[in-house]
């Protein structure tokens, strides 16, 4: 696969970085209510709760690092997420629901792992496709 070490290093760090936001978010679900000006959550299991999916795609960053070859479902759900996570907080930002400020959370949390998540599915997909296909060939 080209780029392997690159890409195994990117899975590391993004599974480190959503295991340690993740932890973060249960242990102080406000914060984030906190530093934007939002007014604090009347149920910050929420919160805690996104904290926690965020975390455990983190344990499959990790998978990722560790295999990968395998690894092109996961990066490609994890880069449909961080897609649709801006594209949701825009929305959000347009219609006043909350403020522009809220941006902090989507940009370390996604735009900046747009490029090497894309860069790796472009890599991994020749290394996924041949698990697919086999040595049987597709659906035998």
């Amino acid at each position: 696969m080209r780029r392997r070490r690159m890409h195994r290093a990117v899975f590391a760090a993004a599974g480190a970085y959503n295991v340690g936001w993740g932890c973060y978010a249960v242990l102080d679900p406000q914060w984030f209510f906190r530093v934007t000006g939002l007014p604090l959550s009347n149920s910050p299991q929420i919160f805690a709760c996104l904290g926690m999916v965020l975390g455990l795609y983190g344990l499959l960053y990790f998978e990722v690092a560790r295999r990968p070859e395998a690894g092109w479902p996961v990066a490609a759900v994890g880069l449909t997420g961080k897609i649709l996570g801006p594209a949701g907080l825009a929305w959000l930002i347009a219609t006043g629901v909350w403020p522009a400020g809220s941006v902090v959370m989507i940009v370390t949390n996604d735009l900046i792992w747009w490029v090497p998540f894309a860069l790796y599915l472009r890599d991994a997909w020749p290394s996924f496709r041949a698990t697919l296909t086999g040595p049987a060939g597709p659906g035998r």
